[in-house]
């Protein structure tokens, strides 16, 4: 036999394999549901930017994180309503005092090499994420954590190696605590707490992440990558219950222009895009079987540059109170984004979990009032009419969505301040850099919070937090926030950090997320009622159309 003839033989081979799998999956049931399944298992998505890392302990951004909880498990995962389940770890115990979780790894966990998923594995993650030398834009969250000794870490004052968490033997890890966090097993959902292989990040450096390289412990592992296009996932063999993972592959595709992922999303190109902003009523009469919208819990905001970077007029309260009072939230929710979002009065989701929205006076008031409110504090401070004239310059990433609401909150501050915006947009990356950078005057922002707890979104503004780009210091905020952490009941404390941030206004909240996209209706699983919007594909699967 030829080469030639012993290539095409195996491709054949390969086909014929393909076939059977894809008939078998045409056979097959949901063990759980009874649905019969569709041959094709894949489930392709569309995102918005390149991601700008996808090590675990890089990760920075929601998209990321998503492509991380594919390719990585922690120590534990989320369900379909958010409520932490088993990951790596089966369980945890607690000290009496908080102090101490215990947990227990499964035996059953590996490397997509086929090496043993061991306790050492997130020691050593954990370390590398606190490590000043790792550079990690979520080192901060470790911080957030209050593992013993990890401020000292953070700070360079001790070595990784003094961390609070410990190996207790292959299967049992220990993790000190400097001071009781109830939610604390709810931050080891996060992307930064995920294990990641020492041996691989030591041979390879950074290039550890790239397709052939990587070595996961997820459900799925890198197939390929092409930046600024694509990123494939395929079902990792290895991982400790491969045999009820349904979807075999994963695509995200990178598409910048909303409208375009649109049209070809209703092409039937791919299974899952965002609705660009104001089009969810008609898609949703349209196709109402695939427009979606459910709360999310994530704020978007503008921040506003107080540093000493930033212009001299913001650094006047009274300016940034005015640039507050005069954004018509309801313009924005229901004429720009029109998809189920709500006005932000305040920085924490009003779906938060033991989360109360406090009074704020300004959503008390009617826009009519808000804007009269704005006229007045401007002139105080010396501006408008009569008074000098004010521009600023408007950074946002690159986003028809983002646009649309930057063109129309530029509108709102024209009319009733006489302020002149320039907007200016960036790919993702440099967004990111020039915002954290702090060169900027007014930026475009969004969090989403990385457990479902006020805290997740009041951290952000502390003085010590690297996400607090708008360089907002106040001791006081601070106090409170140090405070919330070891009280029994902290909600009267999140009301008095809210409170602060609307009487000096670092940041003006404009709208409460709400998951907005289409999906394809034969694609199941997704979990709609995670308000994080946590999902593993692992969990997904397609069925039969009839």
């Amino acid at each position: 036999m030829t080469l030639k003839t012993r290539l095409l033989a195996g491709a054949a081979l390969i086909a014929m394999a393909g076939a059977a799998q894809a008939e078998s999956h045409a056979m097959m049931e949901h063990p759980e549901t009874g649905e019969k399944l569709a041959a094709d298992q894949s489930f392709t998505y569309r995102v918005l930017d390149e991601f700008p890392s996808i090590d675990p302990n890089l990760i920075e951004d929601v998209e990321g994180s998503a492509i991380g909880r594919q390719l990585f498990e922690g120590l534990m995962n989320q369900d379909e309503k958010g409520d932490v389940v088993p990951g790596v770890a089966t369980g945890y115990e607690v000290s009496e005092d908080g102090l101490t979780y215990t947990f227990t790894l499964r035996d059953d966990a590996k490397w997509s090499n086929g090496e043993p998923v061991t306790a050492n594995d997130f020691v050593y993650s954990w370390q590398r994420a606190a490590d000043p030398a790792t550079a990690s834009e979520y080192q901060w969250y470790m911080g957030l954590m209050k593992i013993a000794n990890v401020d000292e870490v953070i700070a360079g004052d001790m070595e990784p190696s003094e961390l609070g968490v410990k190996a207790i033997d292959d299967h049992t890890l220990e993790v000190t605590l400097s001071q009781r966090l109830p939610y604390f097993p709810q931050m080891v959902t996060h992307t930064t707490t995920f294990p990641v292989p020492k041996a691989t990040i030591e041979e390879h450096g950074d290039a550890w992440t790239q397709p052939g390289t990587m070595v996961s412990n997820g459900a799925y592992v890198l197939e390929d990558r092409v930046p600024q296009e694509y990123i494939t996932l395929k079902k990792n063999p290895e991982y400790w219950d491969a045999e009820n993972v349904i979807i075999e592959e994963v695509k995200a595709l990178i598409i910048n222009d909303e409208n375009q992922a649109l049209t070809r999303y209703l092409a039937g190109e791919f299974d899952q895009t965002d609705v660009p902003a104001g089009q969810f009523p008609r898609l949703a009469e349209e196709h109402p079987t695939e427009a979606i919208s459910v709360p999310n819990l994530c704020t978007y905001y503008y921040n506003l540059n107080v540093s000493e970077s930033g212009p001299e007029a913001l650094k006047d309260p009274k300016v940034r109170e005015a640039l507050y009072l005069a954004i018509d939230r309801d313009v924005i929710v229901e004429n720009v984004v029109a998809g189920g979002q709500k006005p932000a009065y305040t920085l924490t989701h009003w779906a938060t979990a033991g989360f109360e929205v406090p009074s704020v006076e300004a959503a008390q008031m009617s826009q009519q009032e808000r804007n009269e409110r704005a006229k007045e504090l401007f002139a105080e401070a010396g501006y408008g009419e009569g008074g000098e004239s004010l521009s600023f310059d408007l950074l946002y990433n690159t986003s028809e969505s983002h646009k649309q609401v930057a063109t129309a909150i530029g509108q709102m501050w024209k009319q009733t301040l006489g302020v002149d915006i320039s907007m200016a947009n960036m790919e993702w990356q440099t967004f990111l850099e020039e915002r954290h950078n702090k060169n900027y005057e007014i930026a475009r922002a969004g969090w989403c919070a990385d457990y479902n707890e006020a805290s997740s979104f009041l951290d952000i503004m502390d003085s010590g937090s690297s996400y607090n780009d708008s360089g907002f210091n106040n001791a006081d905020y601070d106090g409170l926030l140090a405070e919330a952490k070891t009280a029994e009941d902290p909600l009267p404390l999140y009301t008095q950090a809210e409170e602060i941030l609307t009487q000096e206004f670092p940041i003006l909240p404009i709208y409460h997320y709400a998951t907005v996209f289409m999906m394809d209706d034969t694609i199941k699983g997704y979990p709609l009622e995670n308000a994080q919007d946590n999902w593993y594909a692992k969990d997904l699967y397609r069925v039969a159309e009839e």
